[in-house]
């Protein structure tokens, strides 16, 4: 058995039918400069329960290809989101 690549990221899009797009930043140094620069990749993921929404960190992991982009699915939650809740204004 081949061992599976798996990410640590954050559920940025989650409009979707059972699918998430998870953002995850990789730290990496200039070589140059030798300043650290986050990179983020933005991965399609699956997500079968429609259970995961925008803000929650996640943890992904390869698969096999299941459409033309999406080649992840969501294996486990990490930490919930926090989502602000924006109460309508009364109309005077």
């Amino acid at each position: 058995m081949q061992n599976r690549k798996i990410r640590v990221g954050q559920v940025i899009a989650d409009k979707m039918d059972k699918t998430v797009v998870v953002a995850v930043a990789t730290p990496r140094q200039h070589p140059l400069y030798s300043k650290t620069i986050k990179r983020s990749v933005k991965y399609v993921a699956h997500d079968e329960k429609r259970e995961f929404h925008v803000g929650d960190q996640v943890r992904i992991i390869e698969t096999r290809p299941l459409s033309k982009t999406k080649h992840w699915r969501v294996l486990e939650l990490v930490t919930k989101g926090e989502v602000a809740e924006i109460a309508p204004k009364e109309i005077v």
